[in-house]
């Protein structure tokens, strides 16, 4: 049975922060890009339908769209995107369309300065069969003997349901032609042309294997087409590889069981670990194009590291010295950008949103600098926020929290971590507390600012933002807690989660809910029937069966659930919609109905057996919508729903 609320009663506290405040908020930067004092980023935009364009930063600091709507910079390669876009310098920026998922030039105008007067964008790549029937994305550009070449992931549709992949390279200011060079791997990903044309190199990895469980480094000669293995296999996690010189690559790894950088040379004779530590040097290839790392002008290299969150700094890999700059900011997405000593990259701290920063990385401490463990590195600049205005005395502080977990397979002492949000002004005796759970399930949640969590914090809701066993950002025997556990191991660290708040006096033991998207939707139903914690669950987007799933979802995740629960028999014992006649706590889910990853019949089925049994569930649907909202009006009355849903419970 659920609950039974005590004799406290919870009312909202006011707060300045609105449901079209955080819709607001979702500009979503990503992928900035630095050449030659000017800067480039991606950025989303709610208010004008979710479309995303690319924004250009001149040397004087004057901002411009480079799309002008409705052009969409926005690419479906394995459904999650990634890097749409890259520049071509003197000529523009070469990007995929989203309706038609077509490559297109936007030239610049005279004199190289981007913006209006230029003429429309024009397309670089073949009309496909069908809307999306070729799509594009992790763009590198090569300057060759002939022009600019772009180098990218091929995504191709076949008309039987058949997915292909390969890697092109692209003549963006010439006929438009379009060489197929690499094949015959399920998936690739960071294509990278070595310094002198004759190589490529290249990450690859076949079904049912992630790019966190099994990939490879490969090498292909470009000349004749010979292709070997440098690092990797089906127990290693390579990525980002970079080139060094003409024999050797930089590259992550997790073989030590972090995910470390390591140099190695193209033959596969020498690999060495630049920096050996206990932390991950990047994270899991959901998107492809962004890369955790960057060689800066003198040879050094600008990475992150850590746990949990990233942070920044600068490694010699003659010396294995690593130095963190002294920046302002306490994590870091994994995509970093550098020209000479000028680096970009998306950073955020307590009280301060994602943004896009600039900053000098020039040597300036030296011998002292490194013996303190930082780098003077001079003036870091923000170009631009996620969130301008930012209501700084309502935004919750995150505390770092551990809490033992109760999956005894593995081992004694192990911990679940998690980011605290303390509500405002918490009653005593225990506030109403919302668990989060992120989707993935191989995904992390960070301290970035949220005006989400802030929307929920300032009314007297407390968040707790759980990265349960199977989560990125403490080493590969972290991630594989969820190997073959899939609603098991998440299920009962989220319940060990409201069961920690409950016993340090935080929680109100009757007032705790659970929410997620994706696959924390799945955590959350199945937690939901499968212990009485919670007063009520928020599922967006949620997996509640898994042959459905397996039948219907994209390519890139259609073996998925082979590593995340294994043969098909043991299904009907970790589905949520096997435990539905056992949830007894009222729910609220939503959908978008175009969701390609998730189909809405997931949430419907399981609204359906919760409304037939008298439980009470409201069940949402935006039209319109994929796997993730992108439109304002969406994301407010997303937001709205599920602050009345907490009202309500907790009430």
């Amino acid at each position: 049975m659920p609950p039974t609320p005590g004799p406290r009663s919870f009312s909202p506290r006011p707060s300045p922060i609105s449901t079209t405040d955080v819709a607001r908020a979702g500009l979503r930067l990503g992928f900035p890009t630095v050449l030659g004092g000017e800067t480039w980023w991606e950025e989303d935009r709610p208010a004008e339908g979710g479309r995303r364009t690319v924004v250009h930063r001149a040397t004087d600091g004057v901002l411009t769209d480079l799309l002008p709507a409705p052009w969409d910079a926005r690419t479906r390669v394995h459904e999650y995107g990634g890097r749409s876009y890259v520049v071509v310098p003197g000529h523009g920026i070469v990007f995929a369309h989203h309706p038609d998922q077509r490559l297109y030039l936007a030239r610049s105008r005279a004199g190289g300065e981007p913006g209006p007067g230029a003429e429309p964008p024009r397309p670089v790549t073949p009309e496909p069969d069908a809307p999306g029937a070729l799509r594009y994305a992790d763009l590198r550009v090569e300057d060759g003997p002939d022009g600019p070449r772009v180098w990218c992931v091929r995504e191709r549709h076949h008309q039987d349901a058949k997915v292909t992949r390969s890697i092109v390279a692209v003549e963006p200011t010439g006929a438009g032609e379009v060489a197929e060079q690499v094949t015959g791997s399920d998936f690739y990903a960071s294509p990278t042309p070595s310094p002198d044309g004759r190589h490529l190199a290249y990450i690859c990895w076949n079904h049912p294997h992630m790019p966190w469980t099994g990939t490879e480094l490969r090498v292909t000669r470009l000349s004749d087409g010979a292709t070997w293995t440098v690092m990797g296999g089906p127990a290693e996690s390579v990525l980002a590889p970079r080139w060094c010189d003409e024999r050797r690559l930089y590259a992550v790894s997790d073989r030590s069981g972090w995910w470390n950088l390591y140099r190695a040379d193209i033959s596969g004779s020498s690999c060495e670990a630049l920096c050996p530590a206990e932390e991950e040097f990047a994270g899991p290839l959901w998107q492809l194009g962004g890369l955790p790392y960057a060689v800066l002008g003198d040879g050094r290299l600008a990475v992150l590291h850590g746990r949990g969150d990233l942070r920044l700094g600068v490694l010699d890999p003659e010396t294995g010295t690593l130095a963190d700059l002294d920046v302002p900011f306490a994590g870091w997405a994994p995509v970093l950008d550098a020209d000479g000593d000028v680096l970009v990259g998306l950073g955020y701290r307590a009280g301060a949103p994602r943004s896009v920063v600039r900053i000098d990385a020039a040597e300036g401490s030296g011998d002292a600098g490194r013996a303190a463990g930082t780098a003077d590195t001079g003036r870091a600049e923000e170009l631009r926020r996620e969130i301008e205005d930012v209501p700084a005395d309502v935004l919750p502080a995150p505390c770092v929290v551990e809490f033992g977990a109760v999956d005894f397979e593995a081992g004694p002492g192990m911990r679940v971590h998690a980011y605290l949000y303390p509500p405002e002004q918490a009653d005593e005796g225990g506030a109403p507390y919302v668990v989060f759970v992120h989707g993935g399930p191989t995904g992390h949640a960070t301290s970035e600012l949220s005006l989400e969590k802030a929307f929920f914090t300032s009314r007297g809701i407390g968040v707790l933002d759980v990265n349960y066993g199977g989560s990125s950002g403490y080493g590969r025997a972290y991630r594989e807690r969820l190997r073959g556990r899939w609603g098991v191991t998440d299920v009962e660290d989220v319940v060990a989660a409201a069961k920690w708040l409950a016993a340090e006096g935080l929680a109100d033991p009757a007032r705790i809910a659970v929410r997620g998207a994706s696959a924390g939707g799945w955590t959350v139903m199945a937690a939901c029937g499968a212990s009485d914690v919670f007063a009520g669950g928020v599922s967006v987007a949620g997996v509640s069966a898994l042959g459905p799933l397996v039948a219907a979802t994209h390519d890139f995740e259609s073996r998925y659930v082979e590593w995340l629960v294994g043969p098909e028999d043991r299904y009907g014992e970790r589905e949520p919609l096997a435990r539905a006649d056992q949830v007894n706590c009222p729910m609220l889910l939503m959908q978008g109905l175009a969701d390609p990853v998730v189909p809405p019949a997931q949430s419907q089925a399981f609204a359906e057996r919760l409304m037939a049994r008298g439980v009470p569930c409201t069940y949402l649907t935006f039209e319109g919508e994929a796997h993730g909202f992108r439109r304002l009006e969406t994301k407010a009355a997303a937001l709205a729903a599920e602050l009345s849903f907490y009202l309500q419970i907790f009430r």
